[in-house]
């Protein structure tokens, strides 16, 4: 009743629908793995009640029956052991398959939700819900139901045959159950906080690792090795003592649960004994009985070992359920959005954002009344300190964070406009500020954002973005390797690279966040002139802290006091001359 006001029951039953989402998908495979588990158990009871047929004609000296029977052990012990090695070989081999299409999925709607709501999760959070979350998921998929199923033909057939023989040894079997039904109200509650605080901590270890190995620069340039090192040492003291914590009370359970099932067990034994010597039984019969009461018991446990194994799969979807049922991201207009660039390949594509507003969770107001537009052939850049909202306006013209009011469209002319959403990003290629270059060469780079790209079209854009200069003089050129964030080379270069990848896509609207940061000025001003003296009808915006191209851009917009101000030429040629 507590659970239930607390609301912990409802919350698992929901927890399991969603799980059900993924389990109805595999049914052929659960009726497969079922299947081959209740055969094996049919083929183990048949052993046992030949090894009973066995006994008794060893004791009876029936010589005539004994290597028919034997050989029959024989074969039932071979066909169990075949049994369960297909079953281990199709549990692992459907297992990898589920794990691998749920991951699949679970990524894909990762990458489709909406990405403000996704950057309150750090990570490595993020990574190990998708990992080890999704990988608990996809083991329980297969495995529970089945498994619950085998667990009660495999109690139910050996308590049948156990009946039919001498229903006294049947008690034996329940004699564990009131202990298990304890331990599992007590310990339901402990196992729901341990897998939370375990997958927490995971979280936490994934977290700090991948942020460590991501920023070993920055920790060494500042000297921070020592400062680390304490940091992994105490996490990782963290997570020993709570891993020994619940191994304590894993031995404490496992403990009380062994010495259970040896009372049991000593206990069928010599019930066993009396009923032979009191003639009620024969010996086969007997060594049927302790091989069942073991099964009986075992089946029990394993049952109830099926209630932390609900615990631990409601837990894990609980966590990805947080992640996959935040708001998702709205394309249902790819189509359109196809349609609408075709019909303005030739002339290009404008953009519009009129009395936009935006502020961020904390309350933090950006924009108030922001509008700005840029055309075709334009190059219109935005200036302003830093955390203005210069980057800010790129994500709401990539609709990656949605405008709190007013409007924003894209149109090639009065009469053909589209407002801006995900769908729109078709039409967007984007130089972010950093080093985004992808592990890999620099021409799986390009092919990323333009899998067709031929050689000759990547050297192009090289070319356009200053690049080819010193691609050309490696070794391998365009098929030079790319470390991890552009390792292998310097930020002025990475960033030409970035450009370069974001011109072969040949998208009719370029942004550009700060993208020419590394670069000397004498090189910045030859990429920005490379990109307008080429034919296509792109139209470029882009973001800087310094004003030295300013002179060369169409119209210039800095971010005041939430809006954006077009500068005249005198305002222009003051901030280069205060640069």
């Amino acid at each position: 009743m507590g659970r239930i006001k607390a609301g912990r029951l409802q919350e698992m039953a929901a927890q399991t629908k969603w799980i059900y989402g993924y389990a109805k998908r595999y049914w052929l495979a659960m009726i497969f793995y079922t299947a081959l588990g209740l055969v094996g158990t049919v083929i183990s009871l048949g052993a046992s009640l030949v090894s009973r047929d066995l006994v008794n004609i060893i004791t009876g000296h029936e010589t005539g029956e004994v290597i028919k029977t034997f050989t029959m052990m024989i074969g039932l012990n071979i066909g169990t052991t075949v049994m369960n090695q297909i079953s281990g070989y199709a549990s692992s081999l459907i297992s990898m398959r589920v794990d691998a299409e749920i991951k699949a999925d679970i990524f894909e709607k990762i990458l489709v939700t909406d990405w403000e709501s996704l950057t309150a999760y750090h990570t490595g959070d993020l990574l190990t819900r998708w990992s080890s979350d999704a990988s608990n998921i996809s083991g329980g998929v297969l495995n529970f139901i089945p498994n619950m199923i085998i667990y009660i033909f495999r109690f139910i057939s050996a308590f049948v045959v156990v009946i039919c023989n001498d229903a006294s040894f049947a008690v034996f079997a329940f004699l564990s159950m009131p202990v298990s039904l304890i331990l599992s109200k007590t310990l339901m509650n402990r196992m729901v906080n341990n897998n939370k605080r375990s997958a927490e901590m995971g979280a936490r270890m994934s977290g700090f690792n991948q942020e460590a190995f991501s920023n070993i620069q920055t920790i060494k340039a500042f000297d921070l090795i020592s400062l680390y090192i304490g940091r992994l040492k105490q996490l990782q003291k963290e997570y020993i003592s709570m891993r020994l914590e619940f191994q304590r009370m894993s031995m404490g359970t496992s403990l009380l649960m062994t010495t259970v099932a040896l009372a049991v067990s000593y206990a069928a034994y010599g019930w066993g004994i009396y009923r032979v010597w009191s003639g009620a039984i024969d010996y086969g019969t007997m060594t049927l009985f302790l091989g069942l009461s073991s099964t009986l018991t075992n089946t029990l446990h394993n049952l109830t070992s099926l209630v932390p194994t609900a615990i631990s799969l409601t837990t894990s979807a609980g966590r990805l359920m947080d992640i996959v049922e935040m708001p998702r991201e709205d394309y249902s207009k790819d189509d359109e959005v196809i349609a609408f660039r075709e019909r303005n390949r030739e002339r290009g594509i404008s953009l519009k954002i009129e009395d936009a507003a935006y502020a961020y969770h904390n309350g933090t107001r950006v924009f108030e009344r922001a509008s700005m537009e840029a055309h075709p052939h334009e190059i219109v850049a935005l200036v302003g300190p830093s955390g203005e909202g210069k980057t800010t306006m790129l994500r709401l013209l990539l609709s990656l964070i949605p405008l709190k009011g007013g409007s924003s469209f894209v149109y090639g002319s009065a009469e053909d406009s589209v407002a801006m959403s995900p769908s729109t990003r078709k039409l967007f290629s984007y130089v972010p500020q950093g080093n985004t270059m992808f592990s890999g060469t620099i021409a799986q780079n390009m092919r990323n954002v333009k899998p067709d790209a031929t050689d000759e079209e990547i050297i192009e854009v090289l070319k356009l973005a200053c690049a080819w200069e010193f691609v050309e003089k490696l070794p391998d050129k365009i098929n030079s390797k790319v470390g991890e964030r552009g390792g292998g080379f310097s930020e002025g270069q990475a960033q030409r690279l970035s450009i370069a990848r974001s011109l072969i896509r040949r998208s009719p609207i370029l942004l550009m966040d700060e993208a020419t940061s590394a670069l000397d000025v004498a090189t910045e001003r030859r990429v920005l002139k490379n990109i307008m003296k080429d034919s296509y009808p792109r139209t470029v915006i882009v973001t800087t802290h310094r004003p030295t191209v300013l002179n060369i851009c169409t119209r210039v917009y800095a971010i005041r006091q939430g809006e954006c101000v077009v500068l005249g030429q005198e305002e222009i040629e003051q901030m280069t001359r205060d640069f």
